[in-house]
């Protein structure tokens, strides 16, 4: 037998809880001294105790842990369930996590909303490219949307490409545009520099050939580290774009310069068509 405060440090508990369980007929003492009123536990209650506990943290009240506690769940369901709740857990933790993640990157934009990248932007020709490309559709263009499209667009496309046997002729772009439904979704262009001769399906692979044509100008900007965290120096560019008097003319494309299996190692160019018209003078 365990005096209360025995069997609470046993159970790592407070004596106070011990009480209230007794008081609503959760947990009963195995004995209660008539003269003193003291309540004693047996160890064999330890079980019953964790049970109790295991409960409460997969969310149940106590009035629930009462009804299952009667129902008397064997320990390979309660196990099942709090696995259950443990995967629960870690997902809302992922989820906070990245919740966390994209409120740093707004604080961190705008943080920076005072910067203007002059020395960061160069305007470029972009020569006329054929690339290899696979397409996917993205709810909006938030990057938690973006990434899970884009990054299996890129494995699924160099593993046809492969199997072509047509070797790359330049570094990854992607880029994105609206798409059709008009609901705010966005269709993902995630390609590969090719040297092929005509254009349309690549061989039976799976994957389109097509031309992008040439830019006349585009202002362009490094960004180092993952694509998740692009948002700051994307805004950057388009700052400076509209400082300088210029206007977009299409749609951003992105140049992975340098690749890493550690995202904060890439190296990512930015490149804005723009219309010079009435802006400042070309920078090269």
């Amino acid at each position: 037998m365990f005096s209360i405060g025995e069997f609470a440090r046993h159970g790592r508990v407070s004596v106070r809880m011990l009480r209230h369980y007794d008081a609503i007929g959760l947990l009963r003492p195995a004995v209660v001294d008539p003269d003193s009123g003291y309540r004693f536990y047996q160890a064999a209650q330890l079980a019953e105790l964790n049970r109790i506990i295991a409960l409460k943290d997969l969310g149940f009240t106590l009035q629930q842990v009462q009804a299952i506690a009667a129902e008397k769940v064997s320990a390979a369901e309660l196990r099942g369930m709090l696995k259950l709740r443990r995967a629960e857990i870690h997902a809302q933790i992922e989820a906070e996590q990245a919740r966390l993640t994209r409120i740093e990157a707004r604080l961190a934009t705008i943080e920076d909303e005072a910067r203007v990248p002059a020395d960061g932007v160069v305007i470029k020709r972009l020569a006329a490219v054929r690339v290899a490309e696979l397409t996917g559709v993205a709810v909006s263009y938030e990057p938690e949307c973006i990434t899970p499209v884009i990054g299996p667009l890129y494995q699924e496309l160099w593993q046809r490409i492969a199997s072509t046997g047509i070797s790359p002729a330049g570094p990854a772009l992607a880029w994105y545009e609206d798409a059709p439904d008009g609901e705010g979704a966005v269709m993902v262009h995630a390609a590969v520099p090719v040297n092929v001769v005509s254009t349309g399906p690549g061989g039976g692979q799976g994957f389109t050939v097509l031309d992008l044509p040439e830019v006349a100008s585009a202002a362009a900007i490094i960004h180092h580290g993952s694509m998740d965290d692009v948002m700051p120096t994307g805004q950057a560019l388009a700052r400076w774009v509209d400082a300088s008097g210029y206007r977009s003319a299409g749609y951003t494309r992105e140049i992975t310069l340098q690749w890493d299996p550690d995202p904060g190692n890439w190296v990512t160019e930015l490149q804005q068509p723009i219309d010079t018209t009435g802006g400042q003078n070309d920078r090269t």
